[in-house]
C-alpha cells in the first residue's frame, strides 16, 4: 500500500491507507489507554489507537478524514461558527476524559498540572484539528496529552483559536475588541466558571510561559526540531503575546 507524507510538525508523519504512522515516545502507551477510553466513552472527537510496534518505535493510529488547519489559515477556521465548535469539542473531550483510570506506572510529555480535574489534549489548535464543512470535528496528536485543570487546556485552545495574538503576528491578528468578543464567545460555548473566567488570561500568559519553558528544556536536551524553532524566533512570538494578553488583561476580561 503506497505511503503519503502528511504536513507535521516536529515528527514525520505517514498515511497508509486509513492508518496513521508516528513516531512513538515512552508516553505513547499512556495517550494509546487514553484513546481507548475516549473511544469507549463514545467520544468521536478524536483518533482511534490501532497499535504499537514491537521495538515501540512506531504508534499507529486511524486516519481522520477533513481539512486540518494549517498556517495560512483559510478564513472559515477563523469564523466565530468554528470558534463555538471548537470550544464544544474541547469541552467533549475534556468530559469523556473525567473519569480516565490513572495508573502509577502512567508516563506524559508534558508533567502534570494541579488541581487534575481532566487530561487536557496539551496542543488543541488549528493545526492539530480536523476540519468538516468548515466545522471542527476532532483533534489529533495527542502527544502532549497530560493530567490537569480544564482551564489549562482551555486557555491554549481559546489563545489559538480566538486568536489572542500581539498586533503584527505572523499567524495574523484581530483588533483588541474582536479578541474580547471571541473570548466570551469560547468561555461561553466552554462553560467555564465565573471563577474560570476571572483566570483565562493569567492562564494564558502562564500556559505561553510554559511553552517557552519547555521549548528551551527540549532544545537543550538535544531536540533539533526545537532548536530550529527558537533560533527562528517561535519563542519571541509568544512572549510578545504573554506581554500583550497581560497589558490588556482588563479589557480582554469575559
Amino acid at each position: 500500500m503506497s505511503e503519503i507524507e502528511l504536513v507535521g510538525g516536529v515528527n514525520r508523519v505517514l498515511r497508509r491507507g486509513g492508518a496513521v504512522i508516528r513516531p512513538a515516545g515512552a508516553w505513547t502507551p499512556s495517550v494509546h489507554r487514553l484513546l481507548d477510553h475516549l473511544q469507549a466513552k463514545g467520544f468521536d472527537g478524536a483518533p482511534r489507537a490501532l497499535g504499537i510496534s514491537e521495538d515501540g518505535g512506531e504508534e499507529t493510529v486511524s486516519y481522520l478524514d477533513g481539512e486540518v488547519g494549517h498556517y495560512p489559515l483559510p478564513d472559515y477556521v477563523r469564523g466565530d461558527e468554528a470558534l463555538l465548535a471548537a470550544a464544544r469539542l474541547l469541552r467533549g473531550l475534556h468530559d469523556a476524559s473525567t473519569d480516565f483510570p490513572h495508573r502509577p506506572d502512567d508516563v506524559w510529555m508534558l508533567r502534570a498540572r494541579q488541581p487534575v480535574e481532566v487530561i487536557c489534549h496539551g496542543d488543541a489548535a488549528t493545526y492539530n484539528c480536523v476540519f468538516r464543512d468548515g466545522l471542527p470535528v476532532a483533534f489529533f496528536d495527542f502527544d502532549t496529552a497530560h493530567p490537569g485543570p480544564r482551564l489549562w487546556d482551555a486557555a491554549y485552545t481559546a489563545y489559538r483559536f480566538v486568536p489572542l495574538h500581539a498586533p503584527g503576528a505572523g499567524e495574523g491578528t484581530l483588533p483588541l475588541e474582536d479578541q474580547a468578543r471571541r473570548l466570551r464567545m469560547f468561555a461561553d460555548a466552554y462553560g467555564l466558571t465565573a471563577e474560570e473566567r476571572t483566570q483565562l488570561t493569567a492562564t494564558v500568559v502562564a500556559r505561553l510561559q510554559a511553552l517557552v519553558d519547555f521549548m528551551t528544556e527540549q532544545a537543550a536536551a538535544g531536540s533539533a526540531a526545537f532548536a530550529g524553532h527558537l533560533a527562528e524566533g517561535h519563542h519571541l512570538g509568544y512572549l510578545a503575546d504573554a506581554e500583550y494578553v497581560t497589558e490588556h488583561a482588563a479589557q480582554l476580561a469575559c
